[in-house]
């Protein structure tokens, strides 16, 4: 397939699925089309694998002419892709598909997935955009925003309540308190990004308790600082609620503390154990820890496969 072939990335819109799949594509070389996949009621209510007309329910999103590479993310995509792949149309899939792994050229899964075969790459974190150009380019665009914050500086990933983990006004407040005594202990400026999924009661507690002792909690206005956020940091909190945010915070050269929240997920809690028994990541107990870290990252590795399995 030549490099510069057109290729479309398919996903529910949702920003952590454009990011792994863009994460892919990018690690690939290519420059993907973004198509939305936004079934109308009555599909948008069922489970994507159990459509019977799968392209019908989202006609919009995958009108010809169809390119001959497409790269899907999560289950709608999972069902989309296998439906359009097809004669010298490969497809591409971004986490377990949930059905039958034969219909995709090729897999990107994470360890906990438990997905093995001949089409399967297996990666230990979730693929992501984390590079370390991009690192040094933001670096340079944010560090004088952050001139005025001490050192050593901790950037705060905050994610939000989800099916598996809870992270409503009560939790937040105590997360604030563990990092409002870390910088007292410790004597850390911190920086903090609520993601879109951040219950806007737990911003709000951040910000009324960090905010008075000198930390900057970004308020959703402007350009999100996120990345310079991760390349300006000397360590990462990160709540346990998103793989992608702990396998983009582990990317960097920064130690990263693991954030707890009530709720449980087997398979979350197994990505966590292995990065722990690692020593790539520790629990956060509300104190600064540092030690020696190195970036853990397989997006470029996926994206290596991408090329050579399917001559991209």
């Amino acid at each position: 397939m030549d490099q510069a072939a057109a290729s479309w990335i398919l996903s529910e819109g949702l920003s952590g699925l454009q990011a792994q799949a863009l994460g892919l594509a990018e690690a690939a070389g290519l420059t993907p089309e973004l198509r939305v996949l936004a079934p109308p009621p009555p599909w948008k209510w069922f489970a994507a694998k159990l459509w019977p007309k799968p392209l019908a329910a989202v006609a919009d999103a995958v009108r010809a002419p169809v390119p001959p590479l497409l790269i899907g993310c999560g289950g709608m995509a999972a069902a989309v892709g296998a439906a359009l792949r097809a004669g010298n149309r490969s497809v591409v899939q971004v986490q377990h598909p949930r059905m039958n792994p034969g219909r995709f050229d090729l897999i990107i899964v994470n360890r906990h997935d438990g997905l093995t075969g001949p089409n399967v790459v297996v990666t230990r974190t979730a693929l992501h955009r984390v590079t370390p150009e991009r690192l040094a380019v933001e670096a340079d665009r944010w560090r004088a925003h952050f001139a005025h914050l001490p050192r050593p500086l901790v950037a705060i990933l905050v994610g939000g309540s989800n099916g598996r983990f809870r992270l409503d006004a009560a939790v937040g407040a105590q997360l604030a308190g563990d990092l409002a005594a870390m910088m007292r202990r410790d004597g850390t400026g911190v920086m903090v990004t609520p993601s879109r999924r951040t219950d806007p009661a737990v911003t709000r507690v951040l910000t009324e308790t960090l905010a008075p002792l000198g930390g900057f909690v970004w308020d959703g206005s402007g350009e999100n600082p996120y990345f310079g956020m991760l390349a300006l940091a000397d360590a990462i909190v990160v709540t346990m609620d998103s793989v992608s945010m702990v396998s983009e915070a582990v990317a960097t050269e920064a130690p990263v503390l693991l954030a707890g929240l009530p709720g449980r997920s087997r398979r979350i809690e197994a990505f966590h154990r292995a990065l722990l028994c690692e020593g790539r990541m520790r629990l956060f107990a509300g104190r600064l820890e540092t030690w020696n870290a190195g970036p853990l990252n397989d997006t470029p590795l996926a994206g290596e496969e991408l090329r050579r399995r399917l001559g991209v």
